[in-house]
């Protein structure tokens, strides 16, 4: 990988105040994610099996518990970087970044979680509060088919609404690079996010060329 830690380590680090979440007025209350899991639970498939499909950083930072973990393939869909301007946890106003998102379009090979039945809904809310930090007109998890080695299964993916301010499509690719190669907030540099999620696919046997040729680009940019 040409990304290596060393370039990332020539991020610098975010100075003043990441964007707060705990000072906006639109955040979800806790019946707001209750009604929300019992929203997508009512569309679970009859073997009350919950899977996640993880495509970026719930790789590698699931932060939910899980007791199986399959390697699977998403059709309809790609990772793009897509999802921004970022103000809060890798990005700040100064130096906001862009997230991965999945755009319609080509297919996505990824890793499905099964969350565990007798804790199931405590962890499908930690999965929701955590792609949802604010209010939602509607949820950003959808249920999908998802291929795997064992077999098809039904999995949640998490989506853009591509009516949502924060879907930024056909950004140019110069300046996506560059929001990666200087963005930084209270979490870490989105150099660091990109390195990590490359690393842990490829660990897994997963080769995104898009990401791959986006660690390339970045690279290069550190170093000059």
């Amino acid at each position: 990988m040409d990304l290596t830690k060393e370039l990332v380590s020539r991020v610098p680090p975010f100075e003043g105040e990441s964007g707060k979440l705990s000072s906006r007025d639109d955040l979800p209350t806790d019946v707001d994610y209750a009604g929300a899991v019992e929203e997508l639970l009512a569309g679970a498939p009859p073997s009350g099996e919950v899977w996640i499909f993880a495509y970026g950083s719930l790789i590698w930072s699931p932060e939910f518990d899980f007791v199986e973990e399959r390697l699977g393939t998403l059709a309809g869909y790609r990772r793009s970087f897509c999802l921004g301007w970022v103000r809060i946890y890798r990005g700040t106003p100064e130096r906001p970044g862009i997230m991965l998102g999945l755009e319609s379009g080509g297919s996505c090979r990824g890793v499905a979680f099964r969350l565990p039945n007798v804790t199931l809904r405590e962890n499908l809310e930690r999965v929701v509060r955590r792609e949802h930090p604010i209010q939602w007109e509607k949820l950003h998890m959808k249920w999908a088919d998802v291929r795997t080695d064992s077999g098809p299964i039904r999995a949640l993916i998490v989506v853009l609404d591509t009516s949502h301010p924060a879907y930024l499509p056909d950004l140019a690719e110069d300046v996506i690079v560059e929001a990666l190669a200087t963005a930084a907030g209270e979490r870490g540099s989105m150099a660091e996010y990109l390195r990590s999620t490359v690393e842990h696919l490829e660990d897994r046997g997963i080769h995104d060329g898009y990401l791959w040729k986006m660690q390339k680009l970045v690279a290069a940019r550190l170093s000059r």
